[in-house]
């Protein structure tokens, strides 16, 4: 743990007295940006914190924030922390039952929101629950309380709280409670993960070690302050001494990249997709000579690997390809990323090198709520990095693969427990102390974790064979084809996927090639789509072992998002929602009429999706 740092507020201090700044935290309202210094974010959380036990709270109690990311966030954090209160960051994206729930479970005293938005959805819930007393926003709007109200109240009974304050600060301990974070998961109730200020400080301190970026450095954060894989990293920015500045919506983050100028961020996969997806688009802008040129660069970077040493020749080739298209893309990323941290899901390689060769080091590291959340990450510091794998372990942190694969974790970072539910937490912490992530992994080199799916998600076809979907739906999404696939076929002959297109890129390429449609609908029963879709999975069978090639696929014409609900706030598949939804089309698919031979190559007019069979068309297309 850092030594002048051993609870999450402890970062004030640090910060005041090593790493002062006019920019400690940045944030964007009307069209131009504002920042606070590293006094006024130390004096306005505790502000906060007075605010906070001038209103009657007592230590232990907690208080909800939702919010999308701004600066202020922080001063709740801190001052929350300070005060000895728990906080309990939700998602402003999940839906009324869900809010009600997870506030009435934590019994939640006090609310603060982001906007009137969010105030309009959440007040009639939090009405309805007895342990909460008001709630307050971070927008100035009619009807409900401004967050400073509560600063303001702290400033004014100053004399009478903050001696308190510095009582209850100084009895605040690594093993007290400092938030319960409500994971959203895949299936059932959402489960409380109690987290203490030792596993924070633990884990945001040792990870902080895998760069010498610090203060004369800017960073932006836009995932979820509410999820800990954000905070964990925004607790790291401001230990190291980073100016951070904060996008709460992620239509700006181009902007905000252009604006700021970051040296460093934090994404996920998906996001970092859509980069490459950019560049993509951007070389098939070209014509002659300069798009033969853009694509002998993007080719280029399949050489990269981190710490290679390459020959002259190569070398030679980087350095033209860095000239005339590499350096363009470091512009279009604000001309100052040194790092960007990849976590949530699996990172394509292909990325990794495409950023990596462009100088922009892409560091994927792995982790859950339960672990606070770092468990693995590429170390450039260490130099201990290599692609396709999240990284060496954590320093502090042990992990050991159980007999069936599972990765199994111990150490200061391992929650205290799931809020409320002791008999949840004993089937995942067992009586030595190792947390079961769920998640199946293996360690190469004996050194460098790498992930291959997750043990619930692994099924078993009916001539015995096991199948990891994730796997292969990680493969299936490096075409650009392809924005979500399901793989499905438990208890079947054969391996089938649902596929959600990359509309946006479909669109493209159907004007490219002259292709009509009407709509989304229209779109997946064409004809000339289906068989390109056939080419794109052909070419991902030949990655496959037999059993694990997808034989037959559907095409579905909505996208799946978080908000239409296949797809969790932290972009993992819900398989059950995904399952229910389409389980016509999984039924169709399995069918005897269809297991009896039918191709399925008449290409009949459904709604959202067509019949295929794989190897008659591959025959046909002579793939």
């Amino acid at each position: 743990m850092g030594k002048d740092v051993k609870r999450t507020f402890d970062i004030l201090d640090l910060c005041a007295k090593n790493y002062p700044r006019e920019d400690a935290l940045g944030g964007k309202a009307n069209g131009k940006w504002y920042t606070y210094s590293t006094a006024e974010y130390k004096e306005k959380s505790h502000e906060f914190a007075m605010g906070m036990l001038a209103l009657g709270l007592q230590p232990g109690d907690k208080v909800a924030t939702v919010t999308t990311n701004r600066p202020e966030w922080n001063f709740v954090d801190m001052g929350l922390a300070m005060a000895g209160l728990v906080h309990v960051p939700i998602y402003p994206t999940i839906g009324e039952e869900e809010y009600s729930y997870i506030l009435e479970h934590a019994e939640v005293k006090y609310v603060i929101v982001g906007d009137k938005k969010l105030f309009e959805k959440i007040n009639p819930v939090a009405q309805a629950i007895a342990s909460i007393q008001a709630m307050y926003a971070f927008d100035d709007f009619d009807g409900c309380k401004h967050f400073r109200e509560i600063m303001e109240l702290g400033k004014a009974n100053e004399g009478e709280w903050a001696a308190k304050l510095e009582e209850i600060k100084n009895a605040v301990g690594p093993d007290d409670l400092a938030t319960i974070i409500y994971t959203s998961g895949t299936t059932g109730v959402p489960k409380g993960v109690m987290l203490t200020q030792e596993n924070l400080v633990s884990n945001f301190t040792t990870h902080a070690k895998m760069h010498d970026l610090g203060v004369g450095h800017r960073v932006i954060s836009f995932l979820p302050l509410c999820h800990v894989y954000e905070r964990s990293v925004n607790y790291h920015f401001q230990y190291k001494g980073m100016g951070v500045y904060y996008v709460g919506n992620l239509g700006q983050i181009v902007a905000a990249i252009k604006e700021i100028k970051p040296h460093m961020f934090n994404s996920v996969p998906r996001l970092l997709e859509r980069v490459y997806d950019g560049f993509v688009s951007k070389g098939n802008e070209l014509t002659g000579i300069k798009k033969v040129i853009y694509f002998w660069a993007l080719s280029l970077t399949r050489h990269f690997e981190y710490n290679k040493k390459y020959n002259l020749f190569v070398r030679i080739q980087i350095r033209l390809a860095d000239k005339l298209i590499y350096s363009k893309w470091r512009e279009a990323l604000g001309n100052n990323i040194v790092y960007v941290v990849s976590g949530g899901a699996a990172l394509q390689p292909r990325i990794a090198r495409v950023l990596g060769m462009a100088g922009m080091l892409t560091l994927e590291g792995y982790g859950l709520t339960e672990t606070s959340p770092v468990i693995a990450v590429n170390n450039p510091a260490l130099k201990e990095m290599k692609i396709g794998t999240v990284g060496p372990v954590l320093d502090g942190v042990e992990v050991k693969i159980a007999d069936d694969g599972e990765i199994l974790c111990k150490g200061p970072s391992v929650m205290k427990g799931y809020y409320k539910a002791p008999d949840l937490t004993a089937e995942v912490i067992d009586e030595d102390g190792w947390f079961h992530t769920g998640d199946i992994g293996v360690l190469e080199a004996g050194k460098y974790l790498k992930i291959t799916d997750r043990k619930k998600e692994m099924f078993k076809m009916s001539g015995g064979k096991y199948i990891a979907p994730q796997m292969i739906e990680n493969k299936l999404k490096e075409s650009f084809f392809i924005e979500q696939a399901m793989v499905i076929g438990e208890n079947e002959k054969f391996a089938s996927a649902l596929i959600s297109p990359n509309f946006e890129y479909l669109h493209d390429w159907c004007s490219q090639h002259k292709i009509h449609f009407r709509d989304n609908e229209d779109l997946v029963q064409k004809k000339e789509v289906v068989a390109q879709l056939f080419k794109e999975v052909a070419v991902i069978n030949k990655t496959l072992g037999q059993h694990e090639e997808i034989k037959r696929f559907r095409l579905v014409c909505e996208e799946w998002t978080p908000q239409s609900g296949e797809l969790s706030p932290t972009l993992k598949l819900k398989r059950n929602v995904v399952s229910k939804k389409y389980q016509h089309i999984i039924d169709e698919i399995y069918s005897s009429k269809l297991n009896n031979g039918g191709n399925g190559l008449k290409f009949p007019r459904v709604k959202v999706n067509l019949r295929f069979d794989m190897n008659e068309l591959l025959k046909k297309l002579k793939i």
